[in-house]
């Protein structure tokens, strides 16, 4: 696991449960609502909080190469034994400073966040997007799913409940970074809410 991954407190101790619990959801069901923004030709896709690989074997099998991130140890054993794609690479990384993602100099058509910014801190946040939105090729978007709902005891949320409710905690985070960041620009930015995974 990356040493001090943030976010990852109470995933290691109940990985076999979510383990199973994940391997019955779909990739259509969970991003039923930004489907259609997805590259419709064969695209370098970075999944950050790639969990066992649902997301990430989905995207292989739409013709994308996908560098599926995951810090935490079970869940990654866990996806390359159930996703075994020569269009998935594997890695050990996280946020906010993506380290090894970063310095592979690629850039993607595609990121994914799926139940994972709600993880960080408000310093992490600063620090993660624009290394985030430095991989994102010009016109590509960031698709981000947010936690809604109660938080499962042992597991980090650091937004607080009044902002999950209303969802203004999204809109003013990138109007912030917009203002502050160049490389922002000509990027989408696109959010879900998530009743249950993560």
């Amino acid at each position: 696991m990356t040493i001090g991954a943030s976010g990852t407190e109470g995933y290691s101790e109940n990985a076999e449960s979510l383990v199973m619990a994940w391997r019955n959801l779909s990739f259509e069901e969970v991003h039923r609502p930004i489907v259609h923004l997805l590259p419709t030709i064969p695209s370098n896709v970075l999944d950050i909080g790639a969990g066992i690989g649902t997301d990430a074997a989905a995207l292989a099998a739409m013709g994308h190469n996908v560098v599926a991130v995951e810090p935490v140890d079970e869940f990654r054993a866990a996806g390359m034994e159930l996703h075994q794609s020569q269009k998935i690479e594997w890695l050990d990384d996280s946020l906010p400073e993506l380290v090894i993602v970063r310095s592979t100099k690629v850039t993607f058509g595609l990121v994914m966040l799926t139940a994972v910014w709600m993880h960080l801190d408000e310093d992490e946040r600063r620090r993660a997007m624009p290394n985030v939105c430095s991989l994102l090729g010009d016109g590509g978007p960031l698709i981000m799913s947010l936690r809604h709902g109660p938080i499962p005891p042992g597991r980090a949320c650091l937004m607080s409940r009044r902002r999950r409710r209303s969802g203004s905690f999204v809109v003013r985070v990138y109007c912030q970074y917009w203002r502050r960041e160049p490389n922002l620009r000509n990027k989408r930015i696109v959010t879900t809410v998530s009743a249950g995974r993560g």
